[in-house]
């Protein structure tokens, strides 16, 4: 698949191996960390959810205004850190 959209995907991480995360075979999103910096991203967004689950048990409300936000941010950095960006994949080779 070519055009200004592929090229644009292309720019925004290229495939010199700073992203941090693999893309996904099929479908839309980030797979595996691939450098140290997506597997520091994976473990504090992880480390945000279980402290929000565990200490802000009993408060819905504060627990959502902290999960709602880390989980928007973590989307946003592996989706500009996703090695050839977010685009639906069918399996086939980039």
């Amino acid at each position: 698949r070519s055009g200004a959209g592929a090229h644009q995907r292309k720019l925004a991480m290229n495939d010199d191996d700073r992203a941090w995360f693999s893309a996904k075979r099929y479908g839309v999103g980030a797979g595996v960390p691939l450098r140290w910096q997506g597997w520091l991203a994976v473990a504090i967004y992880g480390g945000v959810l279980i402290g929000a689950l565990e200490f802000f048990r009993h408060d819905r409300l504060l627990k959502s205004a902290i999960i709602v936000p880390a989980t928007i941010l973590f989307l946003v950095i592996s989706a500009r850190t996703t090695r050839g960006g977010w685009h639906w994949r069918w399996g086939e080779d980039e």
